[in-house]
């Protein structure tokens, strides 16, 4: 099977499917796929995750809450109160794991489709006011989520690597 057969489409589907596992699993919490919110001019701080794939497909997915989310999802998985987290690093922490857990299952998925890949190690970004702005030809989409009150955004760029 050749990488070509794999429509960035079926990723993105693999990508929903993985976030609502994920949330369902880690966080005991339902993310309902919506239409992406336009997180660019937000006055709210962000945390953004990333991780790529690197191999027969090449691509990268970010993953991006406000700061008071990721805090939550903090809370929520290391099972303790939001009062106790102090500063960034558990927060990075979680939100890298997060986006290694998202992807991780995207991986696993193209690998069993013949495209063998390897993950990057994840990456934290913070702040405001800015965007993505991939470099051509890559493939880019935007998939939202509703989590309860709050809102998950999955930014994700593909490229055939032949």
């Amino acid at each position: 099977m050749t990488t070509q057969s794999i429509p960035i489409e079926e990723v993105c589907d693999w990508l929903n499917t993985s976030v609502s596992d994920v949330f369902s699993t880690m966080f005991s919490s339902e993310a309902q796929s919506v239409p992406p919110l336009d997180s660019h001019g937000t006055t709210e701080p962000l945390v953004i995750g990333s991780v790529g794939f690197v191999g027969e497909m090449n691509g990268v997915v970010y993953i991006s809450v406000t700061a008071a989310f990721a805090r939550t999802l903090t809370s929520r998985m290391l099972g303790m109160p939001e009062a106790e987290i102090e500063g960034h690093e558990m927060v990075n922490d979680v939100i890298g794991e997060l986006s290694n857990m998202i992807v991780g299952s995207v991986k696993s998925r193209l690998c069993d489709r013949g495209a063998p890949c390897v993950l990057t190690i994840p990456s934290i970004v913070r702040g405001q006011n800015f965007e993505v702005q991939p470099i051509k030809p890559s493939e880019r989409r935007l998939l939202g989520f509703q989590c309860g009150t709050d809102h998950l955004a999955v930014e994700f760029l593909m490229k055939l690597s032949k």
